[in-house]
């Protein structure tokens, strides 16, 4: 996934990367068993950025064992829906300095 970023991934990589919220970042990072789509490790912070594929029931079944698990070793997890990089921009990396700081 790291080669084939999704447009949203793309777009928040973009905001995240070098620093620019005070904090680094790292993306497709392993947790576990698990590949976070974002981590700030001192913040202990995951950001998951979720498609279309997440509404579905056994989807969401999986994405709660992942958080759960990732939980466990002390992360915290924050989700954003595709959309809401592409048209609440500003409102997702409020969310996230909020948790970093």
């Amino acid at each position: 996934m790291r080669n084939l970023p999704t447009d949203a991934e793309r777009i928040l990589w973009l905001c995240l990367k070098q620093e620019k919220l005070g904090k680094p970042f790292r993306r497709q990072h392993i947790i576990a068993s698990n590949i976070a789509d974002f981590v700030c490790l001192p913040a202990r912070l995951v950001v998951e950025v979720d498609g279309e594929y997440h509404d579905d029931i056994r989807q969401q079944y999986h994405d709660k064992l992942r958080t759960d698990e990732i939980e466990r070793l002390g992360f915290r997890v924050i989700r954003f829906a595709n959309e809401d990089i592409f048209t609440k921009l500003d409102n997702v990396l409020e969310t996230i300095k909020n948790y970093i700081l």
